[in-house]
Protein backbone atom coordinates (compact mmCIF):
# COMPACT_ATOMS: atom_id res chain seq x y z
CA UNK A 1 0.00 0.00 0.00
CA UNK A 2 1.35 3.40 -1.00
CA UNK A 3 1.36 5.40 2.22
CA UNK A 4 1.39 9.22 1.85
CA UNK A 5 2.64 9.56 5.43
CA UNK A 6 5.84 7.80 4.38
CA UNK A 7 6.31 9.86 1.22
CA UNK A 8 8.92 12.60 1.42
CA UNK A 9 7.29 15.82 0.22
CA UNK A 10 7.76 19.48 1.05
CA UNK A 11 4.16 19.72 2.30
CA UNK A 12 1.86 17.00 3.64
CA UNK A 13 -0.37 15.21 1.14
CA UNK A 14 -3.46 15.96 3.19
CA UNK A 15 -6.08 14.86 0.65
CA UNK A 16 -4.42 11.45 0.27
CA UNK A 17 -4.14 10.63 3.96
CA UNK A 18 -6.68 8.01 5.01
CA UNK A 19 -7.25 6.54 8.50
CA UNK A 20 -5.85 3.17 7.41
CA UNK A 21 -2.50 4.84 6.63
CA UNK A 22 -1.94 6.15 10.14
CA UNK A 23 -1.06 3.19 12.37
CA UNK A 24 1.22 1.40 9.85
CA UNK A 25 3.15 4.60 9.15
CA UNK A 26 3.63 5.52 12.78
CA UNK A 27 4.70 1.98 13.69
CA UNK A 28 7.25 1.92 10.86
CA UNK A 29 8.68 5.31 11.77
CA UNK A 30 8.88 4.42 15.46
CA UNK A 31 10.72 1.21 14.61
CA UNK A 32 13.15 3.18 12.45
CA UNK A 33 13.70 5.82 15.14
CA UNK A 34 14.48 3.15 17.73
CA UNK A 35 16.87 1.47 15.33
CA UNK A 36 18.68 4.74 14.62
CA UNK A 37 19.10 5.47 18.33
CA UNK A 38 20.46 1.99 19.04
CA UNK A 39 22.73 2.04 16.00
CA UNK A 40 24.29 5.35 17.00
CA UNK A 41 24.81 4.19 20.57
CA UNK A 42 26.39 0.92 19.42
CA UNK A 43 28.63 2.33 16.69
CA UNK A 44 30.66 4.76 18.72
CA UNK A 45 31.63 5.80 22.21
CA UNK A 46 33.16 9.14 21.31
CA UNK A 47 29.88 10.92 20.81
CA UNK A 48 29.49 14.27 19.09
CA UNK A 49 26.81 16.13 17.16
CA UNK A 50 27.25 14.42 13.80
CA UNK A 51 27.36 10.81 14.98
CA UNK A 52 24.56 11.02 17.57
CA UNK A 53 22.33 14.09 17.68
CA UNK A 54 21.99 14.74 13.93
CA UNK A 55 20.84 11.22 12.90
CA UNK A 56 18.44 10.98 15.84
CA UNK A 57 17.04 14.42 15.04
CA UNK A 58 16.52 13.33 11.42
CA UNK A 59 14.70 10.12 12.40
CA UNK A 60 12.44 11.92 14.86
CA UNK A 61 11.81 14.70 12.36
CA UNK A 62 10.44 12.08 9.93
CA UNK A 63 8.18 10.81 12.71
CA UNK A 64 6.98 14.33 13.52
CA UNK A 65 6.32 15.08 9.85
CA UNK A 66 3.99 12.08 9.72
CA UNK A 67 2.26 12.57 13.06
CA UNK A 68 1.77 16.33 12.73
CA UNK A 69 -0.64 16.15 9.76
CA UNK A 70 -2.50 13.28 11.41
CA UNK A 71 -2.93 15.27 14.60
CA UNK A 72 -3.94 18.30 12.56
CA UNK A 73 -6.54 16.38 10.56
CA UNK A 74 -7.97 14.97 13.78
CA UNK A 75 -8.60 18.58 14.85
CA UNK A 76 -9.95 20.01 11.60
CA UNK A 77 -11.55 17.05 9.77
CA UNK A 78 -12.48 14.71 12.61
CA UNK A 79 -14.20 11.40 11.83
CA UNK A 80 -14.83 8.18 13.73
CA UNK A 81 -12.27 6.25 11.69
CA UNK A 82 -9.58 8.92 12.02
CA UNK A 83 -10.29 9.28 15.72
CA UNK A 84 -9.83 5.54 16.18
CA UNK A 85 -6.52 5.57 14.31
CA UNK A 86 -5.33 8.65 16.20
CA UNK A 87 -6.13 7.12 19.58
CA UNK A 88 -4.47 3.85 18.59
CA UNK A 89 -1.21 5.74 18.07
CA UNK A 90 -1.22 7.67 21.34
CA UNK A 91 0.08 4.78 23.49
CA UNK A 92 2.73 3.98 20.86
CA UNK A 93 4.02 7.55 20.84
CA UNK A 94 3.80 7.89 24.61
CA UNK A 95 5.75 4.67 25.08
CA UNK A 96 8.45 5.83 22.67
CA UNK A 97 8.78 9.26 24.30
CA UNK A 98 9.10 7.75 27.77
CA UNK A 99 11.47 5.05 26.55
CA UNK A 100 13.80 7.61 24.98
CA UNK A 101 13.50 9.99 27.92
CA UNK A 102 14.49 7.24 30.35
CA UNK A 103 17.26 5.77 28.19
CA UNK A 104 20.28 6.02 30.49
CA UNK A 105 22.82 5.27 27.75
CA UNK A 106 21.35 7.98 25.53
CA UNK A 107 21.36 10.44 28.41
CA UNK A 108 25.00 9.67 29.13
CA UNK A 109 25.85 10.20 25.46
CA UNK A 110 24.21 13.64 25.41
CA UNK A 111 25.95 14.47 28.66
CA UNK A 112 29.27 13.50 27.11
CA UNK A 113 28.69 15.89 24.20
CA UNK A 114 27.87 18.72 26.61
CA UNK A 115 31.13 18.08 28.47
CA UNK A 116 33.35 17.86 25.38
CA UNK A 117 36.04 20.50 24.95
CA UNK A 118 34.67 21.41 21.52
CA UNK A 119 31.08 21.87 22.78
CA UNK A 120 31.55 25.65 22.65
CA UNK A 121 32.20 25.38 18.91
CA UNK A 122 28.61 24.25 18.28
CA UNK A 123 26.30 27.03 17.19
CA UNK A 124 23.71 28.49 19.55
CA UNK A 125 20.85 26.38 18.22
CA UNK A 126 22.82 23.14 18.58
CA UNK A 127 23.83 23.96 22.14
CA UNK A 128 20.22 24.79 22.97
CA UNK A 129 19.01 21.48 21.54
CA UNK A 130 21.47 19.56 23.70
CA UNK A 131 20.70 21.51 26.87
CA UNK A 132 16.96 21.09 26.32
CA UNK A 133 17.47 17.37 25.73
CA UNK A 134 19.36 17.00 29.02
CA UNK A 135 16.62 18.90 30.82
CA UNK A 136 13.95 16.72 29.22
CA UNK A 137 15.75 13.52 30.18
CA UNK A 138 15.48 14.56 33.81
CA UNK A 139 11.85 15.62 33.37
CA UNK A 140 11.17 12.18 31.89
CA UNK A 141 12.49 10.45 34.99
CA UNK A 142 15.85 9.20 33.73
CA UNK A 143 17.22 9.37 37.29
CA UNK A 144 14.32 7.50 38.89
CA UNK A 145 14.54 3.92 40.22
CA UNK A 146 12.96 1.27 37.98
CA UNK A 147 9.65 0.99 39.85
CA UNK A 148 9.11 4.76 39.65
CA UNK A 149 10.16 4.83 36.00
CA UNK A 150 7.41 2.33 35.29
CA UNK A 151 4.88 4.41 37.20
CA UNK A 152 5.97 7.52 35.29
CA UNK A 153 5.37 5.65 32.03
CA UNK A 154 1.88 4.63 33.15
CA UNK A 155 1.03 8.20 34.17
CA UNK A 156 2.26 9.66 30.89
CA UNK A 157 0.16 7.23 28.86
CA UNK A 158 -2.96 7.86 30.90
CA UNK A 159 -2.54 11.64 30.69
CA UNK A 160 -2.23 11.39 26.93
CA UNK A 161 -5.44 9.35 26.70
CA UNK A 162 -7.28 11.70 29.05
CA UNK A 163 -6.32 14.76 27.00
CA UNK A 164 -7.56 13.13 23.80
CA UNK A 165 -10.83 12.03 25.40
CA UNK A 166 -11.38 15.52 26.82
CA UNK A 167 -11.12 17.10 23.36
CA UNK A 168 -13.40 14.45 21.86
CA UNK A 169 -16.04 15.12 24.51
CA UNK A 170 -16.01 18.87 23.83
CA UNK A 171 -16.31 18.29 20.07
CA UNK A 172 -19.10 15.72 20.44
CA UNK A 173 -21.03 17.89 22.89
CA UNK A 174 -20.70 20.91 20.59
CA UNK A 175 -21.96 18.98 17.58
CA UNK A 176 -24.78 17.26 19.47
CA UNK A 177 -26.74 20.42 20.29
CA UNK A 178 -28.89 22.12 17.66
CA UNK A 179 -32.09 24.14 17.71
CA UNK A 180 -34.43 23.91 14.75
CA UNK A 181 -36.63 26.98 14.24
CA UNK A 182 -39.48 27.28 11.77
CA UNK A 183 -40.80 30.67 12.87
CA UNK A 184 -38.61 33.51 11.64
CA UNK A 185 -40.09 35.79 14.29
CA UNK A 186 -38.12 33.84 16.88
CA UNK A 187 -34.95 35.09 15.17
CA UNK A 188 -35.86 38.78 15.19
CA UNK A 189 -32.75 40.93 15.45
CA UNK A 190 -30.40 38.56 13.65
CA UNK A 191 -28.70 40.18 10.65
CA UNK A 192 -29.22 38.80 7.17
CA UNK A 193 -25.83 37.08 7.12
CA UNK A 194 -26.63 35.12 10.30
CA UNK A 195 -30.08 34.17 9.00
CA UNK A 196 -28.58 32.94 5.75
CA UNK A 197 -26.03 30.89 7.64
CA UNK A 198 -28.76 29.33 9.83
CA UNK A 199 -30.87 28.53 6.77
CA UNK A 200 -27.91 26.91 5.05
CA UNK A 201 -27.24 24.82 8.17
CA UNK A 202 -30.87 23.62 8.10
CA UNK A 203 -30.70 22.76 4.40
CA UNK A 204 -27.55 20.72 4.95
CA UNK A 205 -29.55 18.61 7.42
CA UNK A 206 -32.50 18.33 5.07
CA UNK A 207 -34.65 20.64 7.20
CA UNK A 208 -36.87 23.60 6.48
CA UNK A 209 -36.47 26.89 8.34
CA UNK A 210 -33.33 27.69 10.30
CA UNK A 211 -30.90 25.67 12.37
CA UNK A 212 -28.88 27.16 15.22
CA UNK A 213 -25.76 25.37 16.46
CA UNK A 214 -23.01 25.87 19.02
CA UNK A 215 -20.45 26.49 16.28
CA UNK A 216 -19.08 29.88 17.23
CA UNK A 217 -20.36 31.96 14.28
CA UNK A 218 -23.91 30.77 15.00
CA UNK A 219 -23.56 31.14 18.76
CA UNK A 220 -22.02 34.62 18.64
CA UNK A 221 -24.67 35.93 16.25
CA UNK A 222 -27.47 34.88 18.58
CA UNK A 223 -25.76 36.23 21.70
CA UNK A 224 -25.10 39.58 20.00
CA UNK A 225 -28.27 40.22 18.03
CA UNK A 226 -31.21 37.96 18.96
CA UNK A 227 -33.99 39.96 20.60
CA UNK A 228 -35.43 36.82 22.21
CA UNK A 229 -33.86 36.74 25.67
CA UNK A 230 -34.97 33.16 26.30
CA UNK A 231 -33.28 32.07 23.09
CA UNK A 232 -30.05 33.77 24.16
CA UNK A 233 -30.27 32.04 27.53
CA UNK A 234 -30.86 28.67 25.89
CA UNK A 235 -27.76 28.95 23.71
CA UNK A 236 -25.67 30.40 26.51
CA UNK A 237 -26.56 27.54 28.85
CA UNK A 238 -25.90 24.91 26.18
CA UNK A 239 -22.56 26.49 25.22
CA UNK A 240 -21.32 27.10 28.78
CA UNK A 241 -22.22 23.59 29.98
CA UNK A 242 -20.78 21.57 27.10
CA UNK A 243 -19.13 18.31 28.18
CA UNK A 244 -20.19 18.75 31.82
CA UNK A 245 -22.68 17.42 34.36
CA UNK A 246 -24.97 20.39 33.70
CA UNK A 247 -27.11 21.65 30.83
CA UNK A 248 -29.18 19.95 28.11
CA UNK A 249 -26.79 16.99 27.73
CA UNK A 250 -25.87 16.74 31.40
CA UNK A 251 -23.51 13.84 32.02
CA UNK A 252 -23.48 12.53 28.45
CA UNK A 253 -20.00 13.79 27.57
CA UNK A 254 -19.04 14.85 31.07
CA UNK A 255 -15.41 15.88 31.46
CA UNK A 256 -15.62 16.38 35.23
CA UNK A 257 -14.07 13.05 36.13
CA UNK A 258 -11.41 13.44 33.43
CA UNK A 259 -10.36 16.79 34.90
CA UNK A 260 -10.19 15.37 38.41
CA UNK A 261 -8.12 12.42 37.22
CA UNK A 262 -5.84 14.69 35.17
CA UNK A 263 -5.13 16.88 38.20
CA UNK A 264 -4.39 13.83 40.36
CA UNK A 265 -2.01 12.32 37.82
CA UNK A 266 -0.23 15.61 37.17
CA UNK A 267 0.36 16.01 40.89
CA UNK A 268 1.63 12.44 41.21
CA UNK A 269 3.93 12.94 38.23
CA UNK A 270 5.36 16.11 39.74
CA UNK A 271 6.00 14.43 43.07
CA UNK A 272 7.71 11.49 41.35
CA UNK A 273 10.17 13.96 39.81
CA UNK A 274 10.81 15.75 43.09
CA UNK A 275 8.57 18.79 42.64
CA UNK A 276 6.06 19.93 45.23
CA UNK A 277 3.31 20.39 42.67
CA UNK A 278 2.58 20.30 38.94
CA UNK A 279 2.94 24.07 38.60
CA UNK A 280 6.64 23.76 39.51
CA UNK A 281 7.10 20.92 37.02
CA UNK A 282 5.35 22.87 34.27
CA UNK A 283 7.55 25.90 34.81
CA UNK A 284 10.74 23.83 34.61
CA UNK A 285 10.63 24.31 30.83
CA UNK A 286 9.19 27.83 30.80
CA UNK A 287 10.40 31.39 31.27
CA UNK A 288 8.89 32.04 34.72
CA UNK A 289 11.02 30.59 37.51
CA UNK A 290 8.38 29.74 40.11
CA UNK A 291 4.57 29.60 40.49
CA UNK A 292 4.60 32.73 42.65
CA UNK A 293 5.94 34.71 39.68
CA UNK A 294 2.92 33.66 37.62
CA UNK A 295 0.47 34.41 40.42
CA UNK A 296 1.96 37.85 40.99
CA UNK A 297 1.74 38.63 37.28
CA UNK A 298 -1.92 37.59 37.13
CA UNK A 299 -2.81 39.42 40.32
CA UNK A 300 -1.11 42.58 39.07
CA UNK A 301 -2.96 42.30 35.78
CA UNK A 302 -6.27 41.82 37.60
CA UNK A 303 -5.56 44.77 39.89
CA UNK A 304 -4.92 47.02 36.90
CA UNK A 305 -8.03 45.95 34.98
CA UNK A 306 -10.83 45.16 37.44
CA UNK A 307 -11.75 48.76 38.26
CA UNK A 308 -12.26 49.62 34.60
CA UNK A 309 -14.16 46.38 34.09
CA UNK A 310 -16.51 47.21 36.98
CA UNK A 311 -17.09 50.69 35.56
CA UNK A 312 -17.86 49.24 32.13
CA UNK A 313 -20.31 46.75 33.61
CA UNK A 314 -22.02 49.41 35.71
CA UNK A 315 -22.39 51.60 32.62
CA UNK A 316 -23.89 48.71 30.67
CA UNK A 317 -26.30 47.87 33.51
CA UNK A 318 -27.42 51.48 33.67
CA UNK A 319 -27.97 51.57 29.91
CA UNK A 320 -29.99 48.33 29.86
CA UNK A 321 -32.11 49.53 32.76
CA UNK A 322 -32.72 53.05 31.40
CA UNK A 323 -33.51 52.18 27.80
CA UNK A 324 -34.84 48.62 27.99
CA UNK A 325 -36.08 48.23 31.57
CA UNK A 326 -33.73 45.33 32.29
CA UNK A 327 -32.95 45.33 36.00
CA UNK A 328 -31.19 41.96 36.26
CA UNK A 329 -28.50 41.95 33.59
CA UNK A 330 -27.25 38.40 33.10
CA UNK A 331 -24.29 36.85 31.28
CA UNK A 332 -26.44 36.05 28.23
CA UNK A 333 -27.43 39.74 28.04
CA UNK A 334 -23.98 41.31 28.02
CA UNK A 335 -23.11 40.92 24.33
CA UNK A 336 -26.64 41.87 23.26
CA UNK A 337 -26.87 45.10 25.24
CA UNK A 338 -23.23 45.97 24.54
CA UNK A 339 -24.15 45.98 20.87
CA UNK A 340 -27.29 48.04 21.60
CA UNK A 341 -25.22 50.55 23.55
CA UNK A 342 -22.67 50.76 20.75
CA UNK A 343 -25.43 51.55 18.28
CA UNK A 344 -26.97 54.08 20.66
CA UNK A 345 -23.70 55.88 21.41
CA UNK A 346 -22.02 55.70 18.02
CA UNK A 347 -24.82 54.87 15.57
CA UNK A 348 -22.67 51.98 14.39
CA UNK A 349 -23.17 48.24 14.67
CA UNK A 350 -20.64 45.42 14.47
CA UNK A 351 -22.49 44.10 11.43
CA UNK A 352 -21.99 47.43 9.67
CA UNK A 353 -18.32 47.46 10.62
CA UNK A 354 -17.87 43.93 9.24
CA UNK A 355 -18.94 45.16 5.82
CA UNK A 356 -15.80 47.30 5.70
CA UNK A 357 -13.49 44.44 6.68
CA UNK A 358 -14.06 41.48 4.37
CA UNK A 359 -11.34 38.86 4.38
CA UNK A 360 -10.32 40.04 0.90
CA UNK A 361 -9.23 43.34 2.47
CA UNK A 362 -8.15 42.24 5.95
CA UNK A 363 -5.53 39.71 4.85
CA UNK A 364 -3.80 41.99 2.31
CA UNK A 365 -3.83 44.75 4.92
CA UNK A 366 -2.29 42.48 7.52
CA UNK A 367 0.37 41.31 5.10
CA UNK A 368 1.18 44.92 4.20
CA UNK A 369 1.77 45.70 7.88
CA UNK A 370 4.08 42.69 8.17
CA UNK A 371 5.99 43.86 5.11
CA UNK A 372 6.45 47.38 6.47
CA UNK A 373 7.50 46.25 9.95
CA UNK A 374 9.67 43.25 9.14
CA UNK A 375 10.42 43.41 5.43
CA UNK A 376 8.67 40.09 4.86
CA UNK A 377 6.63 39.52 1.71
CA UNK A 378 3.65 37.16 1.94
CA UNK A 379 2.19 35.72 -1.26
CA UNK A 380 -0.51 33.13 -1.86
CA UNK A 381 0.04 29.73 -3.48
CA UNK A 382 -2.89 28.36 -5.43
CA UNK A 383 -1.65 24.88 -6.38
CA UNK A 384 -1.27 22.72 -3.27
CA UNK A 385 -2.71 19.66 -1.57
CA UNK A 386 -5.38 20.58 0.98
CA UNK A 387 -7.69 18.98 3.53
CA UNK A 388 -10.66 21.25 2.64
CA UNK A 389 -11.63 23.68 -0.14
CA UNK A 390 -11.67 26.60 2.33
CA UNK A 391 -7.96 26.23 3.11
CA UNK A 392 -5.46 28.72 1.69
CA UNK A 393 -1.66 28.51 1.60
CA UNK A 394 0.84 31.38 1.80
CA UNK A 395 4.61 31.63 1.59
CA UNK A 396 6.93 34.11 3.32
CA UNK A 397 10.04 35.64 1.72
CA UNK A 398 12.53 37.99 3.33
CA UNK A 399 14.06 41.11 1.77
CA UNK A 400 16.60 38.96 -0.10
CA UNK A 401 13.72 36.89 -1.53
CA UNK A 402 14.76 33.84 0.45
CA UNK A 403 11.89 31.54 1.42
CA UNK A 404 11.46 31.74 5.20
CA UNK A 405 8.33 29.71 5.72
CA UNK A 406 4.81 28.79 4.67
CA UNK A 407 1.49 28.71 6.49
CA UNK A 408 -2.07 27.55 5.97
CA UNK A 409 -5.19 29.53 6.82
CA UNK A 410 -8.45 27.69 7.55
CA UNK A 411 -10.80 30.30 8.99
CA UNK A 412 -14.29 28.87 8.91
CA UNK A 413 -16.18 26.73 11.41
CA UNK A 414 -17.22 23.15 10.56
CA UNK A 415 -19.05 20.45 12.47
CA UNK A 416 -15.99 18.16 12.57
CA UNK A 417 -13.50 20.92 13.37
CA UNK A 418 -12.42 21.70 16.92
CA UNK A 419 -10.71 25.01 16.19
CA UNK A 420 -9.93 27.67 13.65
CA UNK A 421 -6.35 27.48 12.56
CA UNK A 422 -3.43 29.32 11.15
CA UNK A 423 -0.68 26.71 10.90
CA UNK A 424 2.86 27.04 9.63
Amino acid sequence: MNNPLLTQTDLPLFSQIQPEHVVPAIKELLTNARAVVQQQLDNDSDYHWDNLVAPIEAAEDALNKAWSPVSHLNSVMNSDALREAYNACLPLLSEYATEMGQNQALFNAYQMIAERSDYAQLDTAQQKIIQNALRDFRLSGVDLPEDKKQRYKEISLELSNLASKYEENVLDATNAWTKHINNEQALTGLPATALAQAKQAAEQQGLDGWLLTLQFPSYLAVMTYADDRQLRYELYQAFATRASDQGPHAGQWDNSELMEKTLQLRHEKARLLGYDNYAELSLAAKMAEKPQDVLEFLEDLADKSWRQARRDLAELQDFASTYYGVKDLQAWDVSYYSEKMRQHEYQLSQEEVKAYFPITRVLPGLFEVVQRLYGLTITEISDFDSWHPDVRLFQIHDRAQQLRGMFYIDLYARAKKTRRCLDG
